[in-house]
């Protein structure tokens, strides 16, 4: 078992920054790749980014040049930090650990969510 909690949602400006985290513990936390994802109302559940133990990573074309991913293994930390957010990024946002990058299905650990509201 992986347990995540996240944590760093919030309401902001358009054009602001938020960085959010998602603390693991549990299994070995290395071996997973951890993705982000998120579910704004009304809508699916969608792949935001993700990273392997290794540390390469990959990103949703919406959020590409905006949002970065990193993740210390050592802490068992995963962070997502999120620039010049626009008004559609509004949702909640999930950490999760699985066994592949972007499909939700690879998943089958995660977090409860935070919400992040950018205001336009």
């Amino acid at each position: 078992q992986v347990q995540l909690v996240e944590s760093g949602g919030g309401l902001v400006q358009a054009g602001g920054s938020l960085t959010l985290s998602c603390a693991a513990s549990g299994r070995t936390f290395e071996n997973y790749y951890m993705g982000w994802f998120r579910q704004a109302p009304g809508k699916e559940r969608e792949f935001v980014a993700a990273s392997s133990w290794s540390g390469t990573t990959y990103y949703a074309n919406s959020v590409k040049g905006r949002f970065t991913i990193s993740r210390d293994n050592a802490k068992k930390t995963m962070y997502l930090q999120m620039n010049s957010l626009k008004p559609e990024d509004t949702a909640v946002y999930y950490c999760a650990a699985g066994t592949a990058a972007s499909l939700s299905a690879s998943y089958p650990y995660w977090g409860q969510g935070t919400q992040v509201t950018v205001s336009s």
